[in-house]
């Protein structure tokens, strides 16, 4: 009967012993999951993913982005579309439009600030009228 409680002690000797490695093994990919979701975009990363949601989104082509910035809730961004192609093209209607991304880079919203033709200078920066 003695080999009986050797065989008893001996066990849970050798399953205390695993215990630690298993744990380790089942901290590691829980680690790396929270350094992956941790991962920023890059800015240019940012700009490529707004240009591409809002134009999926409206149907028309990004022509440029004139502000950027980081926000408490992600990415701030000031686009101008091309919303009317017209000829000549001095004629043709853009717009601006603030563009709202969160912080993996997903699109939450956008409105249009102005529209104008692409010819006509900006007044209230250019100093005119």
């Amino acid at each position: 009967m003695s080999n009986t409680s050797n065989n008893h002690t001996s066990e849970p000797q050798a399953s205390q012993q695993k215990t630690p490695s298993s744990r380790q093994s089942q901290q590691s990919p829980t680690d790396s999951d929270s350094s992956a979701t941790q991962r920023r975009m890059s800015p240019v990363e940012v700009l490529r993913e707004a240009r591409a949601q809002l134009a999926e989104l409206t149907g028309m082509s990004v022509e440029t982005v004139t502000s950027f910035e980081r926000t408490e809730d992600g990415w701030s961004l000031e686009v101008e579309v091309l919303e009317l192609a017209r000829v000549p093209d001095t004629m043709s209607l853009m717009a601006s439009y603030e563009v709202e991304l969160d912080p993996e880079g997903l699109l939450t919203g956008y409105r249009r600030l102005r529209r104008y033709e692409r010819g006509r200078a900006d007044g209230h920066r250019s100093g005119g009228r």
